[in-house]
């Protein structure tokens, strides 16, 4: 997440920032670098509500006793950066539609991996862009989503969202066609949300999902991993993404002097494709979002 500016929030003891900090580290890989002291206070503050604390420091024994087996997910889960939105970056997700046009043109599913989901906009915003490509007779292709935090993961599934959410990023008539009023909230139909696989993963401890991906999209996660982490991820990604498939990353982040796994893609701008691989003839381009 982008911030220009941040919210006045008391100071983080010298104490607090390195035990949450080295936490959130040993659990995601992510970094919370000293400037930034202040997210911990901010994020942590709903926590401290539920648990009737005063300050973070009273965090740290219930963390350390051990007795309390929910709150080091609960302090992970509230200090991982959870921002974004509906088709967030727009641009992109034309470039998607075509990085799967070689699957297509050989006639079979695509496979999408969606790294760091979030709370699961993104790839729910992948969904309906090619569920509304049906009527073309092209596949729908299979789509991972995969997230550290349990609670985002949750989110994702249920597929639920408040006004503010629903309106970033997603125009009147998707929202009418794939999401029901519940309240003040509003839900995605079962026809969408059935499209995505949701799941809980870590990038840096856990084995990739199985098989062979067409696309990977891990948008604004690398940006907090160290650049050894970043290498190991990188290598990651590469044993996973098939021949002729791409990498798409957030728009701070590129892979020139992070690894030698990937290159920028010639034929989509934006994208990356494994070093190696097959190269392509690029498809006509044919704006979708």
């Amino acid at each position: 997440m982008n911030v220009a500016s941040h919210p006045i929030a008391a100071p983080v003891s010298p104490v607090a920032l390195n035990v949450f900090s080295a936490l959130l580290e040993a659990r995601t890989g992510q970094q919370i670098a000293s400037y930034r002291s202040w997210r911990i206070d901010t994020a942590l503050k709903p926590l401290l509500r539920d648990r009737n604390l005063q300050t973070i420091d009273q965090l740290i024994p219930l963390l350390l006793d051990g007795q309390d087996l929910r709150i080091g997910d609960q302090i992970v889960d509230a200090l991982v950066n959870q921002e974004t939105s509906f088709f967030r970056d727009a641009p992109i997700f034309d470039l998607l539609v075509e990085a799967v046009a070689g699957a297509e043109a050989e006639g079979r599913r695509a496979r999408i991996w969606c790294a760091g989901c979030s709370t699961g906009q993104e790839p729910l915003s992948l969904a309906m862009l090619f569920a509304e490509r049906q009527d073309t007779g092209k596949p729908m292709p299979e789509i991972v989503a995969t997230d550290v935090s349990e609670a985002a993961v949750a989110r994702a599934r249920a597929g639920r969202y408040t006004q503010f959410e629903i309106q970033r990023g997603l125009p009147i008539r998707r929202m009418m066609r794939w999401f029901e009023a519940d309240g003040s909230d509003w839900v995605a139909r079962p026809d969408l949300t059935r499209l995505v696989a949701v799941r809980r993963h870590n990038l840096v401890a856990d084995r990739p999902p199985s098989g062979r991906f067409d696309v990977v999209l891990c948008r604004n996660v690398l940006l907090y991993l160290s650049a050894t982490t970043k290498a190991d991820v990188f290598a990651r990604f590469a044993d996973v993404i098939r021949p002729g498939g791409t990498l798409a990353l957030g728009a701070g982040e590129t892979v020139i002097g992070q690894t030698k796994a990937f290159e920028p893609s010639r034929q989509l701008r934006g994208l990356y494709e494994r070093v190696g691989a097959t190269r392509r003839a690029a498809p006509a381009r044919i704006a979708l979002v």
